[in-house]
């Protein structure tokens, strides 16, 4: 990946978190941790990963994102200079809930020891 690529995923991450903390009206979508952001080499897409404290909210959370997404996007280029904004796809991340099911599994296993 060019060292461009990965500057803006590391941009768009930041600067959609603080979009959403601070200019989303949505109370709902304040609690959404970003975990990454994945450009494509044309800057047509980006897939934005998140996650959220409590799992059983994530399909609304992922709607209300969804639907936040052109707003999103508009700010996004206002903050960032760059010829075309990428269309934002949210998706949910799965590797903090998988990697803490790992962890009660070790620990599952080191008590049956």
């Amino acid at each position: 990946m060019n060292n461009k690529i990965e500057r803006l995923n590391h941009t768009f991450a930041r600067e959609i978190s603080y979009i959403l903390s601070t200019e989303v009206k949505d109370k709902d979508i304040r609690f959404v941790t970003i975990t990454g952001c994945k450009i494509t080499n044309d800057l047509s897409f980006a897939k934005v990963y998140f996650t959220v404290l409590e799992e059983k909210q994530k399909e609304n959370i992922l709607a209300a994102l969804k639907k936040a997404s052109p707003f999103i996007r508009s700010k996004l280029s206002e903050k960032i200079q760059i010829r075309h904004t990428p269309e934002l796809n949210f998706v949910y991340d799965n590797s903090i809930a998988y990697g803490n099911k790992i962890e009660e599994k070790l620990k599952q296993l080191k008590s049956e020891l």
